[in-house]
């Protein structure tokens, strides 16, 4: 028999890392703060041109976009060494868009005419800002994932998609049931996250295209976590069916299950993938307090791996090979960064508000994650290279968000 709600959904809350801020904190100065921007290349954007609402739309979200690349900034006219012109327009429903990018020697890296719908205008501008910033710098983007995140638009916390400077937001599921923390499978098709459809919290897939959900996990107890390895073939979980939440992995054709804990008086939860997905780090309560534990995906003895702070919660391991997460510094969560090769943390933000639940975007510099000012979250985006942070939601509360690989 199953244990009753309200039991189950307070350690669900532990498994997943939401944890309280009100223990002590520990210094500010145990964890080093470490920024540095660099150079960035600067574009006169100041001859592109729109006419109509949606063309006006795709200008500031391709301006907004190179402001937010981290290597290109927005520059003046006959200073800067890159040059933006281009016509967008609304005609008919669509909006067609020319532009050319050149140095000052007139060579061209983008010259071209689009033609899209006018609800695509948005991807579009993500698509030229894209193709730019390759070109010129040689560095990779985040400008057309998608973000997977958790609102409460409709009164209960529903799962959507943005895209990645979250102007559009569409509606996944319309539960009225309460989601938990999303994850991308790794070939984008699917969401898994943690519901409670069935008054107890189980973890599903989505698919993105069909809507088509699936029950992976419906044991007794706890069920979270829902982290895909990369190879799509197995999914890490927390569950509580034998005892105190622990961590297990599923085969996703047979379901079979390897349990890799064995903590009976702690909490395991959060757990996240290595790259190469022969590893998994975690949250574990074993020594005391929430810390990020790693253990090999095969099984055998955890290693702890966070040693400073008094709450580390909430891991994403990047592809990069970099471990951000949430760490209680100065009384507020705040977003660091660990290499699990040295072991030693930075702290990215800057203590005027909690940043918590951090997610790796694809270019390997950028993370978004949750930010909360009182009792109201957005999405924010921090640039690990020193730029400042900038809130992509406006309105709303919205919490975990995930980025698409």
């Amino acid at each position: 028999m199953r244990r009753p709600y309200i039991l189950v959904a307070a350690l669900l809350a532990a498994a997943a890392g939401v944890l309280s801020a009100g223990a002590p904190a520990v210094r500010a100065e145990t964890i080093r703060v470490t920024k540095s921007a660099g150079e960035k290349i600067s574009v006169d954007a100041t001859g592109l041109q729109a006419g109509g609402p949606a063309a006006g739309l795709m200008r500031q979200t391709l301006i907004d976009d190179i402001a937010r690349s981290g290597w290109m900034g927005l520059g003046a006219p006959g200073r800067s060494p890159i040059t933006l012109r281009g016509q967008a327009v609304d005609s008919g429903g669509t909006v067609s868009f020319t532009c050319t990018a050149e140095d000052a020697g007139g060579n061209a890296f983008i010259h071209g005419t689009y033609t899209v719908p006018a609800n695509q205008a948005v991807m579009l501008a993500h698509k030229v800002a894209d193709e730019l910033v390759r070109k010129v710098t040689g560095k990779p983007t985040f400008f057309q994932a998608k973000l997977a995140m958790v609102g409460s638009q409709s009164g209960a916390r529903e799962l959507y998609v943005a895209d990645s400077s979250a102007r559009e937001i569409r509606q996944i599921t319309r539960d009225r049931a309460g989601a938990v923390k999303p994850r991308w499978s790794p070939d984008n098709r699917l969401l898994a996250y943690t519901s409670f459809i069935k008054r107890y919290p189980d973890v599903y897939t989505i698919d993105l295209a069909s809507g088509n959900r699936q029950r992976v996990a419906s044991y007794p107890g706890v069920n979270s976590g829902g982290a895909i390895s990369p190879d799509g073939r197995r999914m890490a979980l927390i569950l509580s069916k034998d005892g105190n939440p622990d961590l297990y992995v599923m085969d996703l054709s047979t379901r079979g299950l390897v349990r890799l804990t064995r903590t009976p008086t702690a909490v395991e939860g959060s757990p996240s993938w290595s790259p190469d997905g022969s590893q998994i780090v975690y949250v574990s309560d074993a020594s005391g307090s929430p810390q990020l534990w790693i253990v090999s995906a095969r099984g055998g003895a955890p290693s702890r791996l966070t040693m400073i702070g008094q709450q580390n919660a909430a891991p994403d391991w990047g592809a990069n090979g970099l471990i951000a997460y949430q760490s209680l510094v100065g009384g507020k969560f705040q977003v660091a960064v660990i290499d699990p090769r040295t072991r030693e943390p930075r702290v990215l933000t800057d203590y005027q508000a909690a940043y918590e639940d951090p997610s790796w975007a694809p270019d390997g510099r950028h993370i978004a994650c949750s930010r909360a000012v009182g009792y109201q979250y957005s999405i924010c985006l921090l640039d690990t290279m020193g730029d400042p942070p900038v809130v992509l939601t406006k309105t709303g509360d919205w919490r975990t968000p995930a980025w698409q690989h």
